[in-house]
């Protein structure tokens, strides 16, 4: 008999769908499909988890997180991108992930629409339907930049929230400070949030980066989300935050209490390692991806038959391939016929029908390879 209650079900990522396929291909494959850093967590980062564990601190923390962590991402939120939160302002979360859902829980009601300019990160409609809210998609044009009228526009009194997330996962474009301002502005008109991923703030290569709730004199409506996973390679520590207006972070915070209580504990002594330590494996990790960016960037510039605005953040080239409208049966195609694996533009909204979406969190040798079989498919 099947069970009578409701139960939610969420679509399957086609990003996971390629990376599965990859998993069961057999042969020399390029993995340019997945969004992380190829480098491995800095050994100061490490040393402090395992300290950590020594001494015992293997306990539950409060519920936003050690205070010692929370001051960390505040004084480093003000040293790097300008924001002005105080150590109250912020929650640590089980990684960026949870600080999205989270921010969705805690402002959207159910009704609600969360309007998502695209191609956009997947997770977010899903985090939409999760909070009981609509994700509505807001197409944006080639080069996807943010296009402030367009998203304004479709705003109104069913608005709950708009995600922005800058550098964009996944065309690895940073918005116009002008455009941001415009919309957070807005939406406060319309007593709607802005959750501002920040996850790849630090990877911002042709500009300094700026906090987009800095953009604005009242920042009461923005969410900042931030995560140490891109920046210090620390992806399987899962490690993130939300910062925002006190009262926000308190009702998220009441939340978590029936979720994840609180992020496990060595994972935090890492964190705090990583925000007060010593920045050269930032600085150098830095440097390779830009180093990589400009490899893939001068690449993509001479193949006739690939269009693709110039990544000027994160680790994400968004490729629009001449001739072809179904992305996943040609990400498919490319991981039997060509060996190499890119992430399908179709799970990135209908913006992103017939892209494909190359991550170069890889090495120069690697990336050349999978390009020069790109090309020869092609």
């Amino acid at each position: 008999m099947q069970p009578t209650a409701r139960v939610r079900r969420c679509d399957r990522s086609s990003i996971r769908v390629l990376f599965d396929l990859a998993q069961r291909t057999d042969g020399d494959l390029v993995r340019l499909e997945v969004g992380e850093p190829d480098f491995d967590t800095p050994a100061h980062v490490k040393e402090a988890a395992v300290a950590a564990i020594e001494r015992g601190e293997t306990n539950y923390t409060s519920n936003a997180g050690l205070p010692a962590l929370r001051t960390a991402i505040a004084d480093t939120l003000a040293r790097e991108y300008d924001h002005s939160y105080g150590a109250d302002d912020v929650l640590v979360t089980t990684g960026g992930m949870e600080a999205l859902h989270l921010a969705c829980l805690a402002v959207l009601d159910p009704g609600d629409d969360l309007l998502i300019p695209s191609p956009g990160w997947p997770n977010y409609w899903t985090q939409a339907r999760l909070a009981d809210a609509t994700p509505v998609e807001v197409p944006m044009a080639f080069p996807y930049d943010l296009d402030a009228d367009r998203l304004i526009d479709r705003m109104n009194s069913d608005t709950g929230a708009v995600m922005l997330c800058s550098p964009s996962n996944p065309t690895g474009r940073v918005f116009d400070d002008e455009a941001v301002a415009r919309v957070i502005e807005a939406a406060r008109d319309h007593d709607a949030y802005v959750i501002a991923d920040e996850v790849y703030a630090a990877l911002t290569y042709d500009r300094d980066p700026t906090g987009m709730a800095t953009l604005v004199d009242d920042s009461a409506h923005v969410i900042t989300i931030g995560s140490c996973s891109k920046a210090y390679a620390m992806t399987g520590w899962r490690v993130g935050w939300l910062a925002t207006e006190s009262s926000v972070v308190d009702e998220a915070t009441k939340i978590r209490e029936s979720t994840t209580a609180s992020t496990p504990t060595p994972s935090q002594h890492a964190a705090l390692a990583a925000l007060e330590g010593p920045r050269t494996p930032v600085r150098e990790m830095q440097t390779a991806f830009r180093e990589r960016r400009d490899y893939v960037t001068d690449r993509l510039a001479e193949l006739d038959s690939v269009d693709a605005p110039r990544s000027q953040g994160a680790f994400y080239a968004f490729l629009d391939p001449e001739g072809y409208d179904d992305s996943m049966a040609l990400a498919k195609n490319l991981v039997t016929e060509a060996g190499v694996v890119l992430a399908p533009g179709s799970g990135f909204g209908d913006a992103g029908a017939g892209k494909l979406r190359l991550s170069y969190a890889n090495s120069l040798d690697r990336l050349e390879t999978g390009l020069d079989r790109l090309d020869a498919y092609l």
